[in-house]
């Protein structure tokens, strides 16, 4: 089980980059696989066109998940009392 945890987390962490090439890559195999079944040839257009669909798809998962990890480390620090800085006492003392 943490065999494949480790591994879990390894794909997690691939690169947004990897990760376009890769959705890419099956979809023009997944359209030649297409092609050589039925022979039409715009069939490899077609898996093209879901290789560009799912490479668009995990660029919107990225951003939306760095929008949260933003959004809680902003919500984190906003109205945290406890964490005064050495301004905020100077700040108090001139007041």
């Amino acid at each position: 089980m943490a065999r494949l945890n480790s591994i879990a987390t390894g794909l997690g962490k691939l690169s947004l980059g990897i990760s376009i090439v890769v959705a890419i890559a099956i979809g023009v195999g997944l359209g030649l696989w297409l092609r050589d079944i039925t022979g039409l040839d715009w069939t490899l257009y077609v898996g093209l066109f879901f290789g560009v669909a799912a490479a668009v798809l995990n660029v919107y998962k990225a951003y939306l998940q760095a929008k949260n990890e933003l959004d809680e480390l902003k919500d984190r620090y906003k109205f945290d009392k406890s964490s005064k800085t050495d301004d905020d006492e100077e700040w108090e003392e001139r007041v």
